[in-house]
């Protein structure tokens, strides 16, 4: 037998395994089995239904109100103040509930801007009879409420609560 005749018999060979692991002929097509629709897929119980755009949208300038207050704190001067005013302005007569979360958050931001300011300067004089040291940490304390309390508020914003600020002061009705 020459190298033809076995490369001929060897193709055979293998011809005849695939026939035999494929019992289908040629000619003959399968059809895919069919695709059936997946059920649709129910949200969890515990989690609320999604908002319409514009009920999302409403809380989340809402939170930005309050929130924005946190500018003071990351060196924009009296960012505190001008963070939940520019918000106000803008948003105001677009979506009406950022109107009175606006205020909410300038009035409470004043107030704090003004205890602060009013307790510095009565610690400072106060500290010439070594009385005003007992003051300082009062100011530290009023500047971590104007730090914690716009946190909750922008929460319960974007949870659709409104928030009341404690101590609040109302500048601006």
């Amino acid at each position: 037998m020459n190298s033809l005749e076995l490369r001929a018999k060897g193709n055979l060979h293998i011809q005849q395994s695939i026939e035999e692991r494929n019992p289908m002929s040629e000619n003959q097509t399968q059809a895919p089995p069919p695709i059936s629709p997946s059920p649709p897929i129910a949200p969890p119980s515990g989690t609320p239904a999604p908002l319409p755009p514009d009920e999302a949208q409403a809380r989340t300038w809402n939170m930005f109100c309050h929130l924005s207050a946190l500018a003071g704190f990351v060196g924009v001067p009296f960012g505190n103040i001008l963070g939940p005013l520019l918000v106000w302005q803008i948003k105001k007569n677009e979506i009406p509930s950022v109107d009175a979360h606006g205020k909410a958050a300038l009035n409470f931001q004043i107030t704090v801007t003004l205890a602060v300011f009013v307790s510095c300067a009565i610690a400072f004089l106060l500290a010439f009879f070594c009385i005003g040291y007992l003051l300082f940490p009062l100011v530290i304390l009023i500047g971590l409420c104007g730090l914690i309390f716009p946190i909750i508020a922008g929460i319960k914003a974007n949870n659709g609560e409104d928030y009341q600020y404690p101590y609040s002061i109302e500048f601006v009705k």
